[in-house]
């Protein structure tokens, strides 16, 4: 088997209460390494946010160039609460995943796939990760590893495209309800506040994750009832109250 190319793949936003998850796969040349060496490229977490800007650009004008490749995939608070329902959000990372190295297009390629295993278990999500990408992508070697961002540069570039991805998808949220949403994480006081505004109306706000605790504590309290459920057909189910009965 040729090593032609190394995909690194990161998430960002598994825990917030508010926004999407991200995932990102980059795709580059093995021998373009060096690229990514010289342009400082590590975890997004130990950088910087201008810095990782930057770093974002360089990286994405080589993708618009077709020299390199990437697959983004944003996946939506309601998708996130529809698999719940019947699934969990380790299972919905590996679906996530496998999108995002399917979107960089290179399966009749060969070489190195290392993900930021998303499972305690860093060798179950590695085997649930091949059964994802099935056979057309049997000349990969699939690596999964905790914190494969930080030893991996080409995962520390994913976990770029990621974090800067889902920073925006934040800020683009509280342009649409004028709210500092803040880090968008459940200990954060002021994504607390704007949780609480997001719900103070008859419906969840959409940006939400109605199947967080979070969610559910802070409309309990606000409304005395427990916090609708996604339909999967588009709508909402309103939960019975035990007062109900």
């Amino acid at each position: 088997m040729g090593n032609d190319w190394i995909i690194g793949v990161d998430e960002a936003g598994r825990g917030p209460v508010i926004g999407p998850l991200l995932v990102a796969a980059l795709a580059i040349p093995a021998e373009d390494v060096d690229i990514l060496s010289k342009l400082n490229v590590k975890d997004s977490k130990d950088i910087q946010p201008k810095k990782r800007l930057h770093i974002f650009e360089e990286i994405g004008e080589r993708i618009e160039e077709g020299v390199w490749k990437s697959g983004l995939i944003r996946c939506s608070a309601k998708r996130i609460d529809l698999n719940s329902l019947n699934s969990d959000l380790n299972s919905l990372e590996v679906e996530l995943f496998s999108e995002a190295i399917v979107a960089t297009d290179l399966s009749n390629d060969s070489g190195f796939i290392r993900a930021d295993a998303c499972d305690v278990n860093e060798g179950r999500f590695r085997k649930r990760l091949e059964a994802s990408l099935g056979d057309d992508w049997v000349n990969w070697r699939v690596e999964a590893k905790h914190r494969m961002d930080s030893v991996d540069i080409v995962t520390g570039g994913a976990s770029i495209l990621a974090k800067v991805s889902r920073d925006s998808a934040i800020e683009e949220i509280a342009a649409r309800t004028g709210l500092q949403i803040g880090s968008g994480y459940p200990s954060d006081k002021t994504t607390r506040v704007a949780v609480e505004k997001m719900l103070s109306n008859g419906k969840p706000h959409d940006s939400l994750r109605w199947s967080w605790t979070t969610v559910s504590d802070i409309w309990q309290r606000l409304h005395g009832t427990p916090v609708p459920i996604r339909s999967d057909q588009g709508g909402t189910v309103v939960q019975s109250s035990l007062d109900d009965w």
